[in-house]
């Protein structure tokens, strides 16, 4: 097989993974460059599209209501996270952190930022900025069943980034990047789109990670077959040098949900399935102690460089 990212012909290490969230069980072919790094699925399914159901977890509404209180506090605990502001913000993210949104803050936004998320389901984080403050922000997910207009007016349109033809400060892949069957053309597209000085922000599972060392193909952001490109370090570095980026960080930010879901995926245990600590604490494999100190012990991957997923902040050269 020839690696899709550096087009290395060496000899390539393979792997067989089992479709395990939904507890389907079919199998799936990836291989690992050997000289990047990069672990890819080998034959894309045609059939791909059945493989993210109705209740897929980026399909959940995200404008759902709840008490006016614990909104409140749960605005003010996002933008501390987003922007570093509020200090009754930072008790909240403290308490009750929200990482995903804690991500942006090393892209350093303003909340007149023109901001384009890619591949973001129902507009869960959007939807948060937009209730913080920020007011150009746009999301797009062409797996999506319609548009969605939400009340605070925040757009999630149905269509990929090819058919986008603004100019953004920012442009995100919260997990959906490696969801993306051509990694160089998306990623370039990122690129045209963005205003000089401007930033690509790529989260995404690393198999720079001792999750992958450690569980290999029962590693759960394996994801086979939704997962079709799982980076390295040295591959994510040589696809931002391809498209005409340049690396500025890279931060760790992986949770516990490497280990336990990892470990239940060794157990035979879905992530769907009703054992599972995602369906039922109660019913789980595991103790709250447990999942406490698999959180702790991701922390201190994270903070070793070997957690299991990163962010990586892509800047377009003025």
């Amino acid at each position: 097989m020839k690696c899709r990212i550096c087009g290395s012909e060496a000899e390539h290490r393979s792997y067989v993974a089992k479709e395990m969230m939904l507890g389907l069980r079919d199998e799936h072919r990836y291989f690992q460059c050997a000289d990047c790094g990069c672990l890819q699925i080998e034959n894309i399914p045609d059939n791909l599209a059945s493989y993210y159901p109705d209740n897929y977890y980026s399909y959940s509404d995200a404008g759902k209501g709840g008490n006016p209180l614990k909104k409140a506090l749960m605005k003010m605990r996002d933008t501390y996270a987003a922007t570093g502001q509020c200090q009754i913000g930072r008790v909240m993210q403290f308490l009750s952190p929200n990482a995903k949104l804690a991500t942006l803050r090393p892209a350093n936004i303003s909340k007149d930022a023109r901001i384009l998320d890619v591949g973001c389901g129902s507009g869960h984080l959007l939807h948060s900025l937009r209730e913080t403050g920020f007011n150009q922000l746009l999301g797009i997910d062409p797996f999506n069943r319609e548009d969605i207009v939400y009340p605070n007016g925040l757009r999630i349109e149905k269509r990929d980034i090819f058919s986008e033809t603004g100019q953004w400060d920012l442009v995100m892949f919260h997990h959906s990047f490696e969801h993306l069957p051509d990694q160089q053309a998306n990623l370039q597209q990122a690129f045209n789109i963005l205003k000089p000085g401007g930033m690509a922000l790529v989260r995404v599972p690393t198999v720079s990670s001792w999750a992958w060392q450690e569980y290999g193909v029962n590693w759960v952001q394996l994801d086979a077959p939704r997962h079709l490109f799982l980076h390295s370090l040295k591959s994510m570095e040589a696809l931002a040098t391809q498209t005409g980026f340049r690396q500025e960080q890279v931060v760790y930010d992986s949770f516990g949900f490497q280990i336990w879901g990892s470990k239940q995926y060794e157990q035979d245990i879905p992530l769907r399935d009703p054992r599972s600590w995602a369906e039922s604490a109660e019913n789980s494999i595991f103790t709250a102690k447990q999942i406490s100190e698999y959180e702790q012990r991701s922390h201190e991957l994270n903070a070793l460089n070997q957690g299991d997923q990163a962010a990586f902040y892509l800047r377009k050269p003025v």
